[in-house]
């Protein structure tokens, strides 16, 4: 039964930390090697998979699942503190803009914007450009907002009189499902048709500057460096230079399949999940990885998201819904 959702919702798949022995701060110790040491707590508040999660500024977290929930979790207690549901089919993503406004986007179509207060929240605009499920939503580094869907379109927003409007949309040849901000004036997003393909676009020519082929189902985008581009796929990694375009490593992970989620833990190390239960953690050495740990059955079941919480611990949220704190 799992198997089977899975393939049908694979579009949509996106796709601890040990404490160091001398020093509080992780990012202090970036060159030394940190492990999911130990399970610190177990939470089971979804009913069904988590896709996505995120940190917010007041140090809260919180989760996404096709349970059609959003939840804020107090980050002492790790209980929750909010619980919202404003959506009508999954929670695909995530994401705290630069104001501190909460973000969603969901299979019901739509993208929904939140004020979050201690224990309270507030809907202050929905989003309805979009016809199908809407895979993810980037804010720019000039504010504006950009998201992709399963309706074949790329749509940016700006706001106007405190309200997102459209500035501009163009339409893909297939379903678009992955994005990220590589360059100032730049996006690269993942596109879905007979076979996955990544392409780069300049926003402000509004053109396509750029086109890889041939890509393994991208589940998710992480910009490594300045320069480099890291996409997960089924059982893959691609490094991608984003100046010159290119592919220039593949890395293959056995018995890992449908990488859905990477964590960077800082500049030189990070995490990866997937549905075959396992995280791993990777040391970035220039163009290259290097695996320096594997978790196998992490969890009971297929994994789908991870967040570092802070500079101790890490999250990561399943397909039954449960999520654990990891120190």
């Amino acid at each position: 039964m799992e198997n089977m959702k899975q393939n049908s919702k694979e579009d949509i798949k996106a796709l601890n930390i040990k404490e160091d022995e001398n020093k509080d701060k992780i990012k202090d110790n970036n060159n030394k090697n940190i492990k999911l040491k130990e399970l610190m707590v177990k939470l089971k508040y979804h009913t069904g998979y988590i896709f996505c999660s995120t940190l917010l500024k007041d140090r809260r977290f919180a989760s996404g699942s096709d349970d059609n929930s959003i939840i804020i979790y107090n980050n002492k207690t790790f209980k929750p503190d909010i619980i919202i549901k404003e959506h009508n089919d999954n929670v695909n993503c995530l994401t705290q803009l630069s104001s501190g406004i909460l973000a969603s986007c969901s299979e019901d179509s739509t993208i929904k914007l939140y004020n979050i207060k201690e224990n309270e929240y507030q809907v202050i605009q929905t989003l309805n450009y979009h016809t199908e499920l809407v895979f993810k939503l980037i804010e720019l580094n000039n504010n504006k907002l950009v998201s992709c869907s399963k309706d074949n379109n790329i749509i940016f927003y700006y706001k106007d009189n405190d309200k997102y409007v459209i500035d501009h949309q163009f339409k893909t040849n297939g379903s678009n499902y992955r994005l990220i901000q590589t360059k100032e004036n730049e996006i690269c997003f993942a596109e879905h048709k007979e076979s996955s393909s990544i392409y780069f676009y300049d926003f402000f020519e509004r053109k396509i500057i750029s086109r890889i082929n041939n890509i393994d189902n991208c589940f998710s985008f992480t910009m490594i460096s300045k320069d480099l581009l890291m996409i997960t796929g089924d059982n893959k990694i691609s490094i991608i230079n984003i100046n010159s375009y290119n592919k220039i490593r593949i890395i293959n992970v056995p018995n890992s399949f449908y990488i859905n989620d990477t964590c960077l833990l800082n500049e030189n190390q990070l995490l990866t999940c997937d549905i075959n239960k396992n995280i791993m953690q990777w040391k970035i050495e220039g163009d290259n990885l290097k695996l320096i740990s594997k978790k196998e059955n992490a969890h009971d079941y297929s994994i789908y998201t991870l967040l570092k919480i802070d500079d101790r611990h890490i999250l990561s949220g399943d397909s039954f819904g449960y999520i654990k704190i990891w120190k």
